[in-house]
Order: structure tokens, then sequence, then C-alpha cells
């Protein structure tokens, strides 16, 4: 009896493999105190961070393929002043009047309206809304599909799909700060590492790429000993000022201008929709190879994320 009970022990492990679902590659996987992992193969590679405590929902860390981060929270010489630069983040500077870039306004995380994983990448997409903390109202309703999918050689892309309602007729005032803001690590700027910002356009460092129209920009630098990483930021062709007009500084920060070049109205029933990227990436890519990139996600749709309605 006793052999036959362990050639049936045996046997368990077999018929549980046997009907095991396949486990996704990448996940969002839920964290205390409102927070959201990107793994990839169990391993934490991005964080979005939405608690109701914060200025703006935020993604940090971005962890590059060396495994340390590729972004900051704050100026490494101005961290008070430069509080809101939270690694990544979307915000504005004027909505109505209201600054979101700075902290009038607040970003409130409403709820995670869907979570998705898979084998090439994982999402999720909450509500936010935009709140004039003078007047406590909602100026804007913000949905985000925040997407992660996986390449080669320990990189990824990252998704930001954007997509504004109004109630009321909302005007985005004429800015260079904003819908996007990327800070970079410390050893990665310019300034203080040696790294390089390129453009579409081939241009380089502050100098050339400071308010300069692109498809996308680059910045690249040293992020460990012998180890050169950094993130491409994408603009959708889809987007209303496409080439976006481009916000960097050889202080380590970039950022993609949505009104540099106008004003821009969020009207009632006639929402706005952005698509941006941002590839995390080893190395210093070429010209051509960047280029490629962008090409590739410039084919992609904007994601609409209209509720449907039940009937």
């Amino acid at each position: 009896m006793r052999y036959t009970i362990s050639i049936a022990l045996l046997l368990v492990p077999t018929l549980v493999f046997a009907q095991a679902k396949r486990v996704p590659a990448m996940q969002a996987v839920p964290q205390p105190y409102d927070q959201v992992a990107f793994q990839r193969d169990g391993a934490e590679i991005a964080r979005f961070h939405f608690g109701n405590a914060l200025k703006r929902p935020f993604l940090f860390p971005l962890i590059g393929p060396s495994g340390r981060s590729l972004t900051r929270m704050g100026h490494p010489h101005d961290p008070i002043g430069h509080s809101h630069h939270n690694s990544v983040w979307i915000s504005h500077n004027d909505v109505n009047g209201v600054t979101f870039w700075g902290d009038t306004g607040r970003i409130i995380h409403q709820r995670v309206e869907k979570l998705t994983d898979g084998d090439e990448e994982a999402s999720v997409t909450s509500l936010n809304h935009w709140i004039d903390d003078a007047s406590k109202k909602t100026l804007l309703i913000e949905r985000r599909k925040t997407t992660i999918q996986t390449t080669e050689k320990g990189e990824y892309l990252l998704l930001l799909d954007l997509q504004f309602e109004a109630k009321e007729e909302v005007t985005l005032g004429k800015s260079a700060f904003g819908m996007i803001g990327v800070r970079m690590a410390k050893s990665i700027g310019v300034n203080d590492g040696g790294g390089t910002i390129r453009n579409s356009a081939g241009q380089v460092n502050e100098k050339e790429v400071f308010w300069k129209p692109a498809k996308w920009v680059d910045y690249s630098g040293a992020i460990a000993d012998k180890a050169i990483e950094g993130i491409t930021l994408l603009d959708h062709p889809a987007n209303p000022n496409h080439p976006s007009v481009f916000h960097v500084r050889n202080d380590g920060w970039m950022g993609a201008s949505l009104t540099f070049d106008a004003p821009r109205i969020v009207a009632p029933g006639k929402g706005l929709r952005l698509r941006y990227g941002l590839f995390v990436h080893a190395g210093q890519p070429s010209q051509e190879a960047l280029e490629a990139r962008w090409a590739t996600f410039a084919k992609s749709s904007v994601e609409d994320m209209t509720p449907v309605k039940k009937k």
C-alpha cells in the first residue's frame, strides 16, 4: 500500500502541469499603497504610482537593461523648486489658467479600470480627474492607458495613451510645458554625466534641440561604469501638433510640448487623444535605428478608451 501511494503522489505534479495555463511573461501586478509593478519574467522593470496624496500619477523607476533606473525624482541640484519632476509624468502648465505643471491643480486618480497581462505586453488603464484646488472643480476627465511592450536585449517600449474629455469647454493655453515630461537619471544628463541629447533632425544637445520640432528626441548617457543606456521620447503623427516642439535641458530632462505653437480647445463631446512612446534602450542607438523605431511606432493606432455604454 505504501508503494502504491508513493507512485500516485509522484504522478500529481505531472497532472498539475498538464492542466496549468501558460504564465504571461509580462504582467501588471498591483502593489500596496496604490501602485502597480510592471514585471517581465518576474523582474520589475517599471512602477506606476497613483495614490491620492500625490499631486499627479507618475512612473518611477524605469529600469534599463543594466538593472538601474534611467529616470529620477526631482532635479539633482534643485529638488524643492523642481519637485514636480516626477520621473515620467503627464501634466500641463495652463488648463483654463490653472497650472497642473506646478502644484496649483492636482490630477487625482479615481480608479483602475483594467489590468492586462500577456507574453508581449502588460497594461494599466486608469481614470483621472484634473481638479482646480482653489475651486475644487474638475476641469478635465482623463483616461490613461499605460502599456509596456517587451523588445529585444532587455529593452522595452512604454506607451502612454491619453484621452481627455470636458463637460465645459477647456482651453489648454499656449505653453512649452506639457503634456509629457521625462527627468533622466543624474549620470545621463549632459552637464552631470556627459550624456547626449539627439533628435530626428540630427541636432545635438540643448543648444540645437531646444524648442525645435522633431519626431523623436533621445537622451543617452552612462548609467554605470562601462554601461551606456537611454530613453527615446517618441511623438505620434496623430498628435495634433506633430512633429512636436521639444523642451530639453542639458541638466537632464526632456518633454514634448503639445501647445507650444498655440492654445488648444477640449470641447464637450469632442475629446483629445494623444499617444507618446518611450523606448528604453541599451547603448546609444544610431540615428537610423531610432528612425526605424519611430517608423514602427508611427504605424500604431492611438488607443480609443471611450467607455462602452451598457444597453
